[in-house]
């Protein structure tokens, strides 16, 4: 599933990413999507099965990377 339409550089995807789903949460308590053009809700879709993936196939992959990170535990100990 490595359909790739823009980069994020690699030092802050997670970060970039996080902000912006946090945007999208934002949008939606704010009743923002009620004239989504058909762009948005496409990528509305994309953006439901693209959190389900990652919490079904990928939470416990991505939990043991950050508990396995050194700045991680560099900070929590």
């Amino acid at each position: 599933m490595k359909n790739k339409t823009m980069s994020n550089m690699s030092y802050c995807r997670f970060e970039n990413t996080a902000n912006d789903l946090q945007d999208c949460i934002y949008a939606i308590q704010d009743n923002e999507i009620n004239e989504m053009s058909e762009y948005e809700i496409r990528g509305a879709i994309s953006l439901i099965e693209l959190a389900k993936d990652l919490i079904t196939n990928y939470e416990d992959n991505l939990l043991e990377g950050i508990r396995q990170s050194e700045l991680y535990n560099n900070k929590n100990n």
